[in-house]
């Protein structure tokens, strides 16, 4: 029983790092009522579904958001058959259900949101993808940590069968539906990028809608939320409660809004801002058909420019690689076409397993890099902000490398789960920093400048005439464990003969925990 009671999931996680509390809501919108930039791939998909984490008022003292969604039971036995029944994790789950009922995210349910203090008086603004296995919850620690330095973060949950699963409720032109987890081949058959691109589809297009629901919040429209947002607190109207992000959102401007992601995640993103960008393009071949073709005069078309800052968080480079899309793989990133500044909007961090799939790390790579189409490419602007903790795995980047910190360190061999989030953490805010967005600095505790603030001095150093958590950023080892990586290939790299053909999940039991890696 002691060594039963050692895989105990935590029952809250950590406290977020920065300087103001944070709120939580859950929204789900039926897509009737938003501006659809493009047409559904999926009628049935009748509405989009996001959890919204933001800065709120320091007094909020509401109950917390559990991190298994309701129907829980529904959550519980969709993840007991998503990690399957001879895993560690499921043996975790099979014994110790009733903990994970009880697990908090420490964010504060419905509560007032917070006056920006910013130069535009409004929030800087994320939208988050989740990978497979993922939920609106699953990455709570590392949004809820950006947004404790004053970031509007919307995550939303994908209905694209890459969740355990997902609840769609009834509107009154339709009924309710449960959407399962899709178990697809990771062999690079044409068949499973078919089924990777429909995928694909529907992420894209709720990201469209999802984004037209932001504008509508912003404006101060109406809008229809079907999540019920009950609270203890009786004095809080929760009829209307996204009316109060009226005026409070800076995603207005060309290029404000930073689109982030996780594995599926990250590839959804990736594929988000080619897209759009490279749609128009006179160069664009006959014989390929965008998965997503939002109209020229949209709003998120005006949204994405070359300076759109774009975060990548392990990639998987898989459903980027069919066929019907290689025109649009061998683009480069916005952030190189002509007027853009280059990587310095780009952010990519692996996990150390990732880094050593030295096949999927030249695919990576490649693609991060200034000219995919080439195993030389030219280098004319800054690379991309590029690194990996030592001693992490796929899953750290996410709540499950927390909530599971034994199976985590015997099994994946991660150390410090939650210094990893924090570097990814500081790592996002300190390239938005660079890139004006008004953001909290971090506290020199979590920036690891403990001697200087036990001697009473600012984060400058003299030696760089920098200030604040600039170390993050730099090429040069000055942070502990943090390793920086260049887009540059070598013929001592492996050929991509199977196209980076295995899933995250593949990833972690073969490279993983049987230790296959090829490095």
């Amino acid at each position: 029983m002691s060594w039963l009671s050692s895989l105990k999931p935590v029952t809250t996680l950590p406290e977020y790092p920065g300087p103001y509390k944070v709120g939580s809501i859950d929204v789900e919108i039926p897509v009737a009522g938003l501006n659809s930039p493009s047409p559904a791939p999926d009628s049935s998909i009748s509405t989009v579904a996001y959890r919204i984490f933001y800065p709120c008022e320091p007094s909020a003292s509401d109950r917390p958001v559990r991190w298994i969604p309701n129907p829980q039971r529904g959550y519980m036995a969709a993840y007991a058959r998503f990690m399957g029944a001879n895993s560690a994790f499921a043996s975790v789950f099979s014994f110790f259900p009733q903990l994970f009922y009880y697990i908090n995210i420490p964010v504060h349910r419905n509560a007032p949101l917070l006056s920006p203090p910013t130069k535009s008086s409004r929030w800087p603004v994320m939208v988050f993808s989740h990978g497979l296995g993922g939920t609106r919850n699953a990455y709570s620690q590392i949004v809820g940590s950006v947004s404790s330095h004053g970031v509007v973060v919307i995550a939303p949950e994908h209905r694209d069968g890459s969740c355990p699963i997902s609840y769609i409720r009834a509107t009154p032109d339709t009924p309710a539906k449960a959407v399962d987890y899709v178990t697809l081949s990771h062999e690079p058959r044409e068949d499973v990028w078919e089924r990777r691109d429909e995928q694909l589809k529907i992420r894209l297009w709720e990201l469209g809608v999802i984004h037209d629901s932001m504008l509508k919040m912003d404006a101060g429209e109406e809008i229809r939320n079907l999540d019920e947002n009950k609270s203890k607190n009786k004095k809080l109207d929760t009829s209307n409660l996204l009316s109060m992000f009226k005026e409070k959102l800076d995603m207005h401007r060309p290029g404000s809004i930073v689109w982030a992601g996780h594995s599926f995640g990250a590839a959804t993103m990736h594929q988000l801002v080619k897209t759009i960008y490279w749609q128009t393009s006179p160069e664009r071949k006959y014989a390929y058909v965008p998965l997503f073709s939002p109209r020229a005069t949209s709003e998120i078309a005006k949204q994405i420019t070359p300076f759109s800052p774009v975060v990548l968080l392990d990639m998987w480079c898989l459903p980027l690689q069919s066929p019907n899309t290689r025109w649009l793989k061998d683009k480069p990133m916005p952030c190189y076409a002509p007027p853009g500044p280059g990587g310095t909007t780009l952010v990519a961090i692996l996990s150390e397993a990732f880094y050593n799939w030295s096949v999927h790390m030249k695919e990576t790579k490649r693609l991060l890099s200034e000219d995919p189409s080439t195993s030389s490419p030219k280098r004319t602007k800054p690379g991309p902000r590029f690194f990996y903790p030592v001693s992490s795995a796929h899953l750290s980047q996410s709540d499950f490398g927390l909530l599971f910190k034994w199976i985590s360190k015997t099994i994946f061999h991660v150390e410090e789960p939650e210094r990893i989030l924090n570097l990814n953490t500081r790592c996002i805010l300190q390239m938005m920093r660079e890139n004006g967005f008004d953001v909290a600095e971090t506290i020199r505790i979590d920036a690891e400048e403990e001697m200087e603030a036990a001697k009473g001095k600012d984060m400058e150093v003299v030696e760089s005439n920098r200030s604040g958590d600039w170390k993050i950023l730099d090429s040069q080892g000055k942070v502990r464990g943090w390793i920086a990586v260049t887009t540059d290939l070598y013929e001592k790299d492996e050929d991509l003969t199977a196209a980076s053909n295995k899933s995250p999940a593949d990833a972690v039991v073969e490279h993983e925990v049987l230790g296959q890696t090829t490095k």
